[in-house]
C-alpha cells in the first residue's frame, strides 16, 4: 500500500502537538545501528507518560530535536564510533538536505538557528528527527521506550548528552512485521516523511523555538542529585 508522502495539516501542528520532551539519551537495545542501520537516540520515560501526555497512541512522529554533547559517552564513559559507513540511506539524505535548507548548513552555522552556544558554552545544534514511541511489537519489548532518529549522520555516540524534542505530528500507528526487511523499509519511508513534513513553513519555523535550545532543566538536575 501506497504510504503519503507527508503528515499533518498543512497549516501547522494541531492539538495537542506540539508536544515536548526532554531528558538524556541513555543506552536503549542496541538494535539501531546493529539490526537496523538507522542508529537512535533513546531518552527514558515515566511509564506512559510523553511529555505530560498518558494518552498519547503508539506510532511514528516527527518534529524537531535539539541537542547539546557536552558530555557525549557511551555507556562505559568512551567516545564510540556510530556503525557501518553508509549505514543511513538516501532517505535520510533527503531529510537532511531540508534541514540545511532550513537551518543553515552544519559547515556554515550562521545561516540559521542550527548551531547555538549552550548556557555551559557548549555547542547546541538543531535537527528535524523522526521517533516511535511505543512496544516495538516485531522485537516483543516489555516496556514501552521512546526511540529518536536525528536526521543527521554523526560520527560518534553520544549517552549521556542532552535532548530536547519538539514533536509536531503523527506519521503512522505502530506495526508489527513478519520480516526485518519490511520494518526497515518502512523506517526509510519515515524518514523522509518526516524531511518532506517539516519543510512546510509552519513546521520549518518551529525549529527555532527557544525551548529547543534550552537545557536549564540539566542544572535543576544536578542539584536533585
Amino acid at each position: 500500500m501506497a504510504r503519503d508522502p507527508i503528515a499533518g495539516p498543512d497549516a501547522g501542528p494541531e492539538s495537542p502537538f506540539p508536544i515536548k520532551l526532554s531528558g538524556r539519551i541513555i543506552k536503549g537495545f542496541g538494535r539501531g545501528s546493529k539490526d537496523l542501520g538507522i542508529p537512535t537516540a533513546n531518552i527514558p520515560i515515566d511509564g506512559l507518560d510523553v511529555g505530560g501526555h498518558t494518552d498519547i497512541e503508539s506510532g511514528v512522529y516527527f518534529g524537531w530535536a535539539g541537542l547539546s554533547r557536552s558530555h557525549a559517552t557511551d555507556a562505559s564513559g568512551a567516545i564510540q564510533p556510530l556503525g557501518k559507513e553508509g549505514a543511513l540511506d538516501k532517505a535520510s539524505h533527503v531529510a537532511g538536505k531540508v534541514a540545511d535548507t532550513l537551518l543553515g548548513s552544519s559547515k556554515d552555522p550562521g545561516q540559521g538557528p542550527r548551531t547555538h552556544t549552550g548556557p555551559d558554552g557548549c555547542k547546541v545544534e538543531v535537527f528535524p528527527m523522526v521517533m516511535s514511541i511505543g512496544w516495538n511489537p516485531f522485537y516483543k519489548n516489555k516496556v514501552r521506550s521512546v526511540e529518536v532518529h536525528i536526521i543527521h549522520k554523526f560520527e560518534e555516540d553520544f549517552y549521556n548528552s542532552l535532548l530536547n524534542l519538539s514533536i509536531l505530528g503523527f506519521i503512522r500507528p505502530e506495526l508489527d512485521y513478519t520480516t526485518l526487511g519490511a520494518l526497515i523499509d518502512d523506517i526509510k519511508t519515515d524518514i523522509a516523511v518526516s524531511g518532506r513534513s517539516l519543510e512546510r513553513p509552519p513546521y520549518a519555523k518551529e525549529a527555532k523555538d527557544p525551548y529547543l535550545i534550552d537545557f536549564e532543566w540539566a542544572k535543576k538536575e544536578v542539584i536533585d542529585t
